[in-house]
């Protein structure tokens, strides 16, 4: 290649001009080919063939947000994975968990980490949490053609918002629909197949300013009733060890729970249950 094709170092131009805060923008001019919602999808439906996941929830808590998912994707009538995790860190602030088209689903995710990480490294400071939900949106909006086909990526996002004011709630929820649209929801939300359930399940369960264990048995119990109506939605298994994925974002940052604080709280419900149908 020449040097007006390379530029100095063997780098394209693009690589050598200054980089904005924005990676999905620096990856559109370099290698558009790579984002997801640039790529050709089948001009028919295609949902029914590939892999999807479902149930996402997240409660906020005195101190902090939860997010927690189930562990199955299906595709069509079939269970095409039983342990799929569809809660990740986007950074040190925040989680995501994604509902849809499975495949494209965890690509955004690993993308908006990047997009996250990316910012951070150019600016020197960390995005606003306000910030992170609309770099999402916009992300979301980008797969809209494949939306349309069938392949849709309905994410929820959650963080600990560091700029929050004094006496108001530091965790926040965000929603999104496939056109990129951005909501803001209030102590609790859900997403998939088997969020309706889940929803029903926590306005029963959960209130303001519950404690972080009471808001975790809040969360769990609205999966265990979303898998016990929706066959998408995959419940606790204990034989193969499974259990729902939950994050924990507080002043401390994001962390998962261990699959034994999980089960614990899972095996709690499971036990009541059974007791509540012995007695009738």
């Amino acid at each position: 290649m020449t040097q007006s094709h390379t530029g100095r170092s063997g780098f394209p131009p693009a690589y050598l001009d200054r980089v904005g805060s924005s990676f999905t923008d620096f990856l559109g001019v370099t290698a558009p080919d790579l984002l997801p919602g640039r790529r050709p999808v089948p001009q028919i439906p295609v949902g029914d063939l590939t892999p999807h996941g479902t149930t996402i929830v997240a409660v906020t808590y005195h101190g902090g947000v939860l997010m927690g998912g189930d562990r199955r994707a299906t595709m069509g009538n079939l269970i095409s994975s039983r342990d799929i995790e569809k809660v990740y860190p986007a950074d040190s602030w925040s989680v995501i968990g994604i509902a849809g088209a499975a495949g494209i689903a965890i690509e955004m995710v690993k993308l908006y980490q990047v997009e996250l990480e990316h910012y951070e490294k150019i600016e020197g400071l960390t995005l606003s949490l306000d910030g992170k939900a609309n770099r999402l949106a916009q992300m979301i909006r980008g797969n809209l053609g494949a939306a349309l086909q069938g392949l849709a990526v309905v994410p929820l996002f959650a963080g600990y918002d560091l700029d929050a004011a004094p006496g108001t709630t530091p965790g926040r929820i965000f929603s999104y629909d496939v056109t990129g649209g951005n909501y803001e929801e209030r102590g609790y939300s859900a997403v998939g197949s088997g969020s309706l359930f889940a929803r029903n399940s926590l306005k029963k369960t959960w209130r303001p300013g519950l404690d972080g264990d009471a808001a975790t048995r809040s969360l769990v119990e609205a999966l265990y009733d979303a898998a016990d109506d929706d066959s998408a939605t995959g419940g606790p298994d204990p034989v193969r060890r499974l259990y729902p994925i939950v994050y924990r974002v507080d002043a401390e940052g994001a962390v998962r729970l261990t699959d034994d604080e999980v089960s614990a709280v899972a095996g709690a419900i499971t036990e009541e249950r059974a007791a509540a149908e012995g007695q009738g």
